[in-house]
């Protein structure tokens, strides 16, 4: 498996130069490929670039795109920006975070779901909004979301009521 992660490391890599404007696309271009940045992954990008591990540490940390723990295959977010937040957002949420038995920034056991908040989408006139993976659900209630999550995923130490 290793010789494996090095084939892809080094096949992104060799798509750039060793100039550290490239840090952030590198980045990317491994997020995409494995689905989070591993500490291998950000040390092979600092060897290539001459730069420190803190250091590539460091940008993939203040970018809150970049993850360090792998994702679910289902990225759960949900928007919290002032249209949602009024029309019930973080009710939906919360009733998320029961489902699933994860707060935002954590991944279920089965590494199915992975749930974030985010502060706008910009589709204010559709709030509350829910979007896992590239799907976008609008005007949302607990009810939407259990349905769309389906009833199989509610967390065995939560009321099953809804």
């Amino acid at each position: 498996m290793q010789s494996n992660f090095k084939k892809k490391i080094d096949g992104i890599l060799s798509n750039f130069n060793h100039d550290r404007g490239n840090l952030i696309p590198m980045l990317q271009q491994v997020q995409q490929e494995f689905g989070y940045l591993s500490e291998e992954a950000m040390q092979a990008i600092a060897d290539f670039l001459h730069l420190s591990g803190s250091t590539v540490f460091s940008i993939s940390t203040f970018y809150t795109q970049f993850k360090l723990v792998p994702c679910g295959r289902k990225l759960v977010r949900v928007c919290q920006g002032t249209a949602c937040h009024v029309r019930g957002g973080a009710l939906i949420l919360r009733d998320i975070e029961r489902r699933l038995g994860i707060k935002p920034g954590e991944t279920t056991a089965d590494r199915e779901y992975s749930l974030e908040t985010v502060a706008c989408v910009g589709a204010c006139a559709l709030a509350p909004i829910m979007i896992i993976n590239d799907d976008v659900y609008g005007r949302m209630t607990t009810t939407d979301a259990s349905k769309i999550l389906g009833n199989h995923y509610t967390n065995k130490k939560a009321d099953t009521k809804l």
